[in-house]
């Protein structure tokens, strides 16, 4: 896309606002689906399908949405799955009984490829070499949601209910307000970024679970899917684990989680905005992503050794750091091993390797907590070593070439 330097600065920074506002919405609800379930006499058990429920269509459907942005365009895509955001708001915040709310769920998954869409516009719109600042810009922008959305969340409930709507039941429709925000931003700011549209003809053959297991047999990005898969798929059974471990092992309390949690959101934010393009213009991204793994794969076994508030805080920080890279980089390097023409199928595809690991990694984490609260982080330690292993065997694949600039 022929462009000022200024002008896609500014197309850009209305993305990261978009990203912004979606990830508020996104993570207003994360602490309201548990007591939300309850509310309608949901089992533990029943409760936890809420999330695996909205994965599972994500996995499937992200695809689907990131091949049409190829050939219909990214707006239009984009403001159909923040729209799907904001009707699941809706329809979850006035649900009668549970079963709506497992509907809105499953329509939030099916229409939650917004983020890889917002990827692909961001391929479009800049050159290789500059796409990991932005990604890591990108991805701080959506991580910095995760410190606002639980706050807003906790303010929702404050708010006298509507008719027909519950306490917990505005934070839902606070979520579905702040991404009709997002919609309107859309439709009014971010142009089209995708040159020469084609027709597009429907196959269930391109879209069914067989092409997304197949993508992983595509040269250079099939190997990168796995890593995606791997690295969300350890991640998820950290944050699963790491509460009951907080909670009981270290005897903190619920105000005290949020704190962290906001601090891991703070940590990730600053890294992503000031660390990662120093890092990418003087070493390879597949040796920072790998290195970043296998800290990170330390930091995990370190965890069950902490006693003391102090000391789990001196990990948490050097981890905050340390899992701020291994997102950003992955899409980097997705990004410049994938033609233009395919990058919202890309998106599209590692979406939906990042949201199975999200369906399987808690559930994971739920059944090794029974074996006591420090084995999941013995188990996905070793797992998160393995994948640093299985990055770095991927450099000869990937970047063939010297360190794209010297310091």
């Amino acid at each position: 896309m022929a462009s000022s330097h200024s002008k896609l600065s500014l197309q850009f920074w209305i993305l990261a606002l978009i990203a912004l506002i979606n990830s508020i919405s996104f993570t207003s609800i994360i602490p309201l689906i548990y007591p939300y379930a309850k509310q309608f006499g949901l089992s533990d058990f029943q409760a936890s399908l809420l999330t695996t429920a909205y994965a599972i269509a994500q996995f499937f459907a992200t695809p689907i949405l990131g091949r049409l942005s190829d050939v219909a365009g990214r707006k239009p895509l984009l403001v159909m799955s923040l729209g799907g955001t904001v009707a699941a708001g809706l329809l979850a915040s006035f649900a009668p009984v549970a079963w709506v709310l497992y509907l809105a769920r499953v329509l939030d998954g099916l229409t939650g490829g917004n983020v890889s869409v917002a990827r692909a516009v961001i391929s479009d719109m800049l050159p290789s070499d500059r796409r990991p600042q932005a990604f890591g810009i990108f991805d701080a922008m959506f991580r910095l949601g995760f410190v606002a959305g639980p706050s807003l969340s906790y303010l929702a409930q404050t708010i006298p209910p509507f008719p027909g709507v519950s306490r917990l039941g505005m934070g839902f429709l606070v979520s579905a307000g702040m991404a009709l925000v997002a919609v309107i931003l859309t439709v009014i700011w971010l142009p089209e970024t995708l040159a020469n549209k084609q027709a597009f003809r429907f196959s269930w053959q391109d879209f069914g679970l067989g092409r997304i297991l197949k993508s992983t047999t595509r040269p250079k990005i099939g190997q990168l899917f796995l890593l995606t898969f791997f690295s969300g798929f350890t991640f998820t059974i950290f944050t699963f684990a790491f509460q009951p471990f907080f909670l009981n092992v270290l005897g903190q309390n619920t105000k005290t989680l949020a704190i962290v949690f906001a601090i891991f959101g703070i940590l990730g934010f600053v890294a992503q905005i000031f660390g990662l393009q120093p890092l990418t213009s003087r070493f390879r991204l597949v040796n920072i992503l790998a290195i970043a793994l296998f800290i990170r794969g330390l930091l995990f076994l370190l965890i069950p050794a902490t006693t003391s508030l102090s000391t789990f805080l001196v990990v948490a920080i050097f981890f905050g750091i340390a899992n701020a890279y291994p997102l950003p980089l992955i899409n980097s390097l997705l990004s410049v091993n994938s033609s233009d023409r395919e990058q919202g199928e890309v998106f599209g595809l590692n979406a939906s390797y990042l949201s199975i690991s999200n369906a399987f990694g808690p559930a994971i984490g739920g059944l090794l907590v029974g074996f006591g609260y420090r084995a999941p982080f013995w188990i996905t330690g070793v797992l998160a070593l393995f994948t640093a292993w299985f990055a770095f065997t991927l450099k000869a694949q990937l970047e063939p070439e010297a360190p794209r600039s010297h310091p």
